[in-house]
């Protein structure tokens, strides 16, 4: 009764958001974005499983380093903090100087070694697999990041973060992924709703680089669709259309993947499987609950969804 009663009252809230029309993007926009939310959820527990599981070894040379000792689990922490922090400097560096040769080749380089890994872990394994992964990287690469086709932009990215996932999941352990989730999450609220360090970067990602970091969901409204049915086609080649854009940062796509990775790991399936659902309602919430023209910090939203799964999954295990 009780949980019939939860749910009916989260039902009502997202049906009065939409009905208030105060919703950010349309219901078919947030489902769009929702789904590939999901689906890459679960393409990243099927990589991270790829390589821990059946301890298969990354392609391109790449080695992740061992842990030999609990104590290890702190150290990466922490290098990995050190690292996130420097990647933000530099990448603000070469933002402040218009270095978008060395910013573009960057993210080139990102992009085939994380399609080279999920697409390793996808295919099965032979001899010249590496090359054959590489070859097909490569291009799908190039087309991402020089030519800004806008299918194999939401593509590669259902592809990036399992194959980034894969490399960090094994260095990380239930505390640290935890505390990473939560200094992310601060991080992540304090660019967005105080320092504007997020709107930033993706205007000028997406107005500078022609690139963005995450989904990318083009669309225009109801009003726009009418007023263009009436006019003529001579109209139409003159008319600016203004198109509404929904986004989602890589971040708030990979941390919850890799917090799915560590408890599979760890713990299990079932553990994993409810952070992935966490992660989901607790973004759909925020879908649902935030409103026109207003910037959110998505990652305070997805790990408090994830904390509640990994607690329900704590009680029911």
């Amino acid at each position: 009764m009780l949980r019939k009663s939860l749910i009916f009252v989260v039902f009502k809230h997202f049906i009065f958001k939409e009905g208030d029309k105060k919703m950010k993007h349309n219901i078919k926009i947030t489902a769009i974005l929702l789904g590939m939310f999901l689906i890459t959820q679960f393409i990243g527990l099927y990589v991270v499983n790829h390589y821990h599981a059946e301890d298969k070894e990354l392609p391109f040379g790449l080695e992740t380093p061992e842990v030999e000792k609990e104590s290890d689990y702190y150290g990466f922490f922490t290098g990995i903090i050190i690292a996130f922090i420097i990647a933000i400097s530099l990448l603000f560096f070469l933002m402040k100087f218009r270095f978008e040769l060395i910013l573009k080749l960057w993210f080139f380089l990102v992009v085939v070694i994380a399609l080279g890994i999920t697409f390793n872990a996808i295919m099965p394994q032979f001899k010249y697999a590496s090359w054959i992964v590489l070859a097909v990287a490569l291009p799908l690469a190039y087309i991402k990041i020089y030519k800004r086709n806008f299918l194999v932009h939401n593509a590669t990215e259902l592809l990036i973060y399992p194959g980034i996932a894969a490399v960090f999941v094994p260095i990380l352990n239930v505390w640290t992924i935890i505390a990473l989730l939560i200094i992310i999450s601060i991080y992540d609220a304090w660019a967005v709703w105080h320092s504007g360090i997020m709107q930033k970067m993706a205007k000028y990602q997406m107005e500078k680089l022609n690139v963005f970091s995450g989904f990318f969901v083009p669309y225009i409204s109801k009003k726009v669709k009418m007023k263009l049915k009436k006019l003529k086609k001579s109209q139409l080649k003159k008319k600016k259309i203004k198109v509404n854009v929904a986004l989602l940062g890589g971040g708030d796509v990979i941390f919850p993947i890799m917090t799915a990775g560590v408890m599979l790991k760890t713990i299990g399936i079932i553990p994993a499987l409810f952070v992935i659902f966490g992660a989901t309602l607790g973004l759909a919430y925020l879908f649902f609950s935030a409103e026109k023209k207003k910037f959110y910090p998505a990652m305070p939203f997805i790990t408090a969804g994830i904390l509640l799964g990994l607690g329900i999954s704590y009680l029911v295990l």
